[in-house]
């Protein structure tokens, strides 16, 4: 601003603009207190007023905390570590995804905290303590004073305070539970961990926390269903360039690159994307191929928005028609999927609603040939998959949930149906080598279901419409930027 205001002589420089320029410094005079993560007052285009992490109150933080203590026995601990730092090279860290229950607790969204749920001491975090050297190669993070103020914590000490307090609260508990994927030295070194552990009365936390994570609030439906939107717009902007662009590579970037511009952190995963015979393997990491023309490609998909993620699965062929036996397969898959959908409603179960699409399928299967008998292993050979899972803070949602477990308005979870074809499998030959899967995201309402991911198409002549209709335009449109260029 100052050079801008050098190469100008300052009589031709209006007052209404100089008042600009002395208003933004006045404005920039404002201190911030950095946590080392979004709040309201650093990020007001994220979190309103109120708000912990982005569409999540504090005093929803704070109910979580309440149904977690009214799960748990008398006299009970929790103890939930951070998700630990992962490293690439030696100096050099993978990005840092924070662990669900963690998150789901405290809404810190940063590595080296232990945090401990009990009835007498309501939710206490141990905080890391960052030297200047740390600060300044990794920027400002959570202290104790966040803990208490941000994260609205009842009690908060620094991480070095852990072995000497966190002992007398394990020693004067019944049960003890903590999380078992981030179990951490800080306190399973602990004597008192230890003896507790020898003495048997150490279990699990996670039977707790996905009970209570199973069922969402409006909060959180209302984060699922951006994150549904947002890959769904993502995968159909995709969808349109694979016809000029039909690499696997090119494909993962480009939903990545569309998921991260309408404001996801992340992916969910790394993304699936599967061109001919690599569309039969179910979790493809490669992505390295050119897909042949006439080929399908099987991408399956999702992102992360503020902690809550997607996870949809479309296959098309990018040269713009199905074959007629792609088409004959993928038919029976969207009937079955479409059927599948609409058993979704309180009271059904994920384990009923899968046992329907195996005998759906298996039938289908031996009415066109590709399966010879109907043994339960000929069957898993094409697709050892369950029809569907959990949904929400992680991919595989809550874990530790039965799909026996009765349905609720308010749980989602995804309805998958597919078939994966070896091209050395012993069916016919004009089968082989083709992947197909067709997966929507849905939320069990009061009254039935509703399709988080149903605003991007998947029947056949809506598939060949959008790539042979609207991947025409984008072709024009990059032809004559390269006749200008």
């Amino acid at each position: 601003m100052m050079q801008a205001l050098r190469r100008y002589p300052l009589q031709n420089i209006s007052s209404k603009f100089l008042n600009q320029v002395a208003g933004a410094n006045a404005y920039s005079t404002k201190v911030l207190h950095d946590v080392g993560q979004p709040t309201a007052a650093t990020h007001p285009q994220l979190l309103k007023e109120g708000e912990i992490t982005p569409g999540i109150t504090c005093e929803e933080y704070i109910m979580r905390r309440k149904k977690l203590l009214e799960l748990l026995p008398e006299k009970s601990l929790a103890i939930v570590a951070s998700a630990p730092i992962k490293m690439m090279t030696d100096v050099v860290p993978y990005p840092f995804r924070q662990d669900a229950d963690y998150l789901y607790i405290t809404g810190c969204q940063q590595p080296g905290g232990v945090a401990v749920l009990g009835h007498d001491c309501g939710l206490c975090m141990f905080m890391p303590e960052a030297d200047p050297h740390d600060v300044l190669w990794q920027g400002e993070v959570a202290r104790v004073d966040a803990a208490l103020q941000a994260f609205k914590a009842d009690q908060a000490y620094p991480i070095n305070r852990l072995h000497k307090i966190l002992s007398g609260m394990i020693g004067s508990c019944s049960n003890l539970f903590h999380n078992v994927k981030t179990a951490s030295s800080a306190y399973m070194d602990l004597e008192q961990f230890k003896k507790a552990y020898q003495s048997g009365i150490v279990k699990d936390f996670s039977i707790y926390t996905h009970e209570a994570r199973l069922v969402k609030s409006p909060a959180e439906l209302n984060l699922m269903r951006d994150s549904a939107s947002i890959a769904c717009q993502a995968l159909i902007q995709t969808m349109l360039h694979s016809k000029l662009f039909p690499h696997e590579g090119l494909l993962s970037a480009k939903f990545e690159y569309e998921c991260k511009t309408r404001g996801a952190q992340r992916m969910a995963f790394n993304p699936v994307v599967g061109g001919g015979p690599n569309g039969c393997i179910i979790h493809y990491a490669r992505n390295d191929q050119k897909i042949e023309d006439g080929n399908l490609v099987l991408m399956d998909v999702g992102c992360e928005l503020h902690g809550y993620v997607s996870d949809l699965t479309r296959t098309w062929p990018p040269c713009g028609r199905f074959s007629p036996v792609h088409e004959e397969l993928y038919h029976l898959l969207l009937e079955t999927n479409k059927e599948c959908v609409k058993l979704c409603r309180p009271g059904t179960s994920i384990r009923e609603i899968h046992d329907y699409s195996v005998e759906k399928m298996k039938k289908a299967f031996q009415e066109i040939g590709l399966l010879k008998d109907n043994r339960p292993e000929r069957y898993h050979m094409l697709n050892p998959t369950s029809i569907g899972h959990y949904l929400g803070m992680d991919v595989h949602d809550c874990s530790t949930v039965s799909y026996n477990r009765t349905l609720k308005p308010g749980v989602v979870i995804t309805i998958e149906p597919g078939v994966y074809i070896p091209s050395n499998s012993d069916v016919p030959e004009r089968y082989r080598g083709i992947g197909i899967r067709i997966e929507d995201d849905v939320l069990i309402t009061e009254t039935g279901y509703e399709v988080l991911t149903g605003s991007i198409p998947k029947e056949i002549k809506h598939i060949e419409s959008l790539l042979n209709n609207f991947s025409n335009g984008m072709e024009s449109r990059n032809s004559t930027r390269a006749a200008l260029s």
